[in-house]
Order: C-alpha cells, then structure tokens, then sequence
C-alpha cells in the first residue's frame, strides 16, 4: 500500500508560501508488534504552523526538512497490532499531514466516538482549538458572571470558542476582528455584545471604552502588539490575560509600550497559554464542551479543503485571514 504525504521542502524564506511543501508518494512498510495503521479522513491546518515550520527557538522542535509536515488530524484504524487500539477506532491525535499514519499509540490523542457528531469537529470544538479556548478562558482567565471579557481574532477557530464559553458563564463578551464580514458573524453566530473591527477603526482606544463601560476582566489575547497594547488599558483591578498568540508581532522585531505600570497599578495576571501542557487532560476539555455543543450553544464554521495537496492552499489562507472558519482538509 502506497501513502501520499506533504513534507517540509524548505524554511519560509521570508514569508510561508505553498512552495515551502512537497508532495511525496512512498510504500508503507509492514506493522510491528504495538503498531497501528491510521487511515486520516479529516486534517488540521492551524495558525502554530507558522512557527512549526521555522527554525527559530520555539516551544516545541521545528519540523525537520524533508519530514511529514506535523498536524492534528482524525482517523480510522484499518489495522492494528496495538492492544489498545481495534480495527475500526476512531482516533484524534498528531498523524501529519498525509493519507495514512503508522502509530505506535503515543501520537494519539483519545478515541473519538462517532456519536458525538461529525468527526470534522473533533479538530475544533473536541479538539485542540476546543481545549485551548477552554483551558485558557477557564483556568488563566477564570471569568466570573457579568464581568466583560475581550477577545482578539474574535471570529477564529479558537477565538469564536472563547466568545462562546464566556457567554455561557454569563460574561459580556467584545470581540476584536479584522473585517466587517467577521464581525457581523461575531455578532450573529457567536453571540458576541459588541465587536470591534481594528483595521477600519480609527479610534482603537476609544472604541473599546464605549464597548467596555466597566472596564475589561479577562482579557484572551490571540496577536500581541498594539491590539494588546489598547485592550490592557482598559483593565480593571485584578485583570486576567491569556497570552495564546503573538501574530500580531513579527519575530524578529519586537516592540510596544512596557507593561509593567499597567500590570503593577491594575494588580494583574498575564500568563503564557500552550495547549500541549494540557493535551493529557483532554478528556476533561470534551467532557466540559461537549454538552454545551449537544445543548446548541458552540457555534461553528469550517473552511473545506479538498485533497491532501490542497493543505498548503489552507495555510495560505489561514495566515492571510481570509479563511471563513476552522481550516480543514477533507481526505
């Protein structure tokens, strides 16, 4: 049996481009003992690929060049020599993106049951995107009922969650997004109380005080940079912050007002969020999110790439923010 899979060419020289992907076709070799073969249906394409796939100091090692390009993806077992892991299991975990993974049971994530909806969502509500949006709101953010909570890149995959999460726990939610498209589906889909599109707004600042007449508690920071900059003096005394993404900022120039007044009159928390301190407590994300999905009250899109050598295209259009969605690729 033959396996198509995309691997890292090349380093982002300087921007992530389709070029940077190369398209491979190799025989799969037989299982071993411990062993399972993954047939992937559905992969993920996510914003923490812009720094897999460089090879500046991160949180986790780069992808290597000529390697299968890392990504979460949901799957079939077609066959197994695992004891864990049956003919027919669903999994979720980090398989790559190709066609079929070889795993030895320490790249999956949990068994995903076909039950709980399509398997698709078990990339977003039920997966990563899912448990970065509740780790990171409940446990750093820990918003309390009517307090405002603010989230940047409102209308993404994670953002949208977060929203959602913090309506349910009655917080008043504003959203921060990058066009008039995204924020009328902040508003209409999300549930959102106010939201502010930063790239028409010429008064950033004032714009989140009127949105945000008591103040912001929880702040749920997606980009860094001048977002952060006017959200943070709006907070209140005790304001939590989750630092989840900086593509606000470039790498290689870092700039921006101090914090340390603000943190320091306003008796705040900012702390770093990454999810892959949590994946091993997964299973309590799903069993918090999952009967809010069952009760109506996540709402979700999902872009649909089709074909593994679409998944570049994804990425492109992740970056460029004109995805309308949780990029998927569709096997």
């Amino acid at each position: 049996m033959k396996n198509k899979k995309l691997v890292l060419a090349a380093r982002p020289n300087p921007a992530i481009s389709t070029e940077i992907f190369r398209l491979e076709e190799k025989q799969l070799s037989s299982l071993s003992d411990g062993q399972l073969l993954i047939k992937n249906h559905y992969l993920s394409v996510d914003p923490a690929m812009r720094g897999w796939v460089t090879d500046m100091p991160n949180y986790i090692p780069p992808v290597e060049i000529g390697t299968v390009m890392r990504s979460f993806a949901v799957g079939e077992v077609v066959e197994s020599k695992h004891s864990d892991y049956a003919v027919g299991d669903f999994v979720y975990g980090l398989f790559g993106w190709q066609e079929f993974a070889v795993s030895d049971g320490f790249d999956v994530e949990r068994k995903v049951n076909p039950d709980d909806g399509p398997l698709s969502i078990n990339l977003h509500v039920l997966g990563m995107t899912g448990a970065t949006a509740w780790f990171g709101l409940t446990e750093i953010g820990d918003p309390k009922h009517g307090e405002t909570v603010v989230v940047s890149t409102a209308a993404g995959a994670v953002g949208s969650m977060v929203g959602q999460i913090a309506k349910a726990r009655g917080c008043r939610t504003v959203g921060i997004t990058g066009s008039d498209e995204k924020a009328v589906r902040c508003l209409n889909e999300f549930g959102y109380d106010a939201v502010l599109n930063y790239k028409t707004a010429t008064d950033l600042a004032g714009d989140l005080t009127k949105a945000c007449p008591d103040g912001v508690d929880v702040y749920f920071d997606n980009v860094s940079g001048p977002i952060t900059d006017a959200v943070m003096n709006q907070f209140n005394i005790g304001a939590r912050m989750t630092v989840c993404g900086v593509i606000g900022i470039s790498p290689e120039h870092v700039n921006g007002p101090r914090v340390s007044r603000t943190m320091l009159v306003k008796r705040a928390k900012m702390q770093g969020f990454l999810i892959f301190d949590h994946m091993h407590r997964l299973s309590e994300a799903v069993a918090g999110l999952l009967p809010l999905y069952k009760a109506g009250k996540l709402s979700f899109s999902e872009e649909i790439f089709e074909g593994l050598s679409s998944a570049p295209r994804g990425l492109e259009s992740l970056l460029a923010g004109t995805n309308q969605g949780k990029v998927i690729v569709k096997l």
